[in-house]
């Protein structure tokens, strides 16, 4: 079986994308698809890591576990979705890095999942405004302990998806940038179904539609029924036009608030971060989707 591990990277748009996944639910089971409701197994891998921080998983663990998550429905693939797979949003980071427990973590779940193909899925987002997202709250001595005496420029995506891999080399990963997730939003549903770039799915404009306007979100359907055969390429850049001139403030805006930001330090972590990204595509395993 293959099993698609999907994470966001804190603060992005995973329970939309589980959402939509759900609204699939009907149509994915016919092509042994199985995207189950976190209820059924949020809990129980968490408990799982937490078991395994002291002992092995036991020889029927696998077993136990697709039986509480698929109530013994037959899948060629699986969906699990949790922004918290790779630790949770207090060691998001922690001693100048991204997400120091992921190593552990995949190796957790290879050990619970032997002989499945795992992939994970993993949206990334400018450090400049995920930082302020999970650290927004913390004191100075926890946003001090995060850091580890490291300045925030020093943060890198690809030190972490290197660590990933380290651990699990035959774990294929595919991330894409928070920030184009509205142009991506259908291919990535798609890429972890396993679907074909043209089949249709439920939900392709769901994360559009909070975005912008009522009558922009009108527009934009309009257009789509005026001119039906635009491929994918095409629709996004129909989407970043309709996201320029339809877009709620309020929904795109984001707060960079954190003792010391200034203007200049977002704009250099902004720079360093599309530095790295150059670096992502070069890691073996590792599938950067591009809007």
């Amino acid at each position: 079986m293959r099993v698609i591990f999907h994470t966001g990277a804190h603060c992005t748009d995973g329970d939309r994308i589980l959402k939509c996944l759900l609204r699939n639910n009907q149509t994915f089971s016919r092509r042994g698809i199985a995207a189950p409701g976190p209820g059924k197994y949020r809990e129980l891998l968490g408990q799982s890591f937490r078991a395994m921080s002291t002992t092995q998983p036991a020889p029927d663990a696998r077993e136990v576990l697709m039986d509480a998550i698929l109530d013994d429905d037959h899948a060629d693939r699986m969906i699990l979705s949790n922004a918290y797979f790779l630790g949770s949003r207090r060691f998001a980071v922690q001693d100048g890095q991204f997400y120091p427990a992921a190593p552990e973590r995949v190796t957790h779940l290879q050990k619970l999942f032997p002989g499945d193909q795992l992939s994970l899925f993993m949206g990334l987002r400018n450090p400049a405004t995920f930082l302020p997202a999970v650290l927004g709250d913390a004191t100075p001595e926890l946003l001090a302990d995060a850091l580890g005496g490291a300045e925030p420029q020093k943060l890198r995506w690809s030190d972490c998806l290197r660590r990933i891999r380290a651990a699990a080399p035959d774990m294929e990963m595919t991330v894409w940038c928070n920030e184009d997730t509205p142009l991506l939003w259908a291919h990535i549903i798609r890429q972890m179904a396993g679907l074909q770039p043209d089949e249709k799915i439920v939900g392709g404009f769901d994360l559009l539609s909070d975005l912008i306007t009522r009558e922009g979100m009108q527009r934009f359907r309009a257009y789509l029924h005026k001119y039906p055969r635009l491929n994918e390429q095409q629709k996004r850049g129909v989407i970043a036009a309709f996201l320029e001139n339809f877009a709620i403030p309020e929904q795109v805006e984001e707060e960079l608030d954190l003792p010391g930001w200034t203007e200049d330090l977002v704009e250099e972590m902004t720079e360093l971060y599309d530095e790295d990204l150059a670096r992502i595509r070069n890691i073996p395993g590792v599938t950067l989707l591009d809007p």
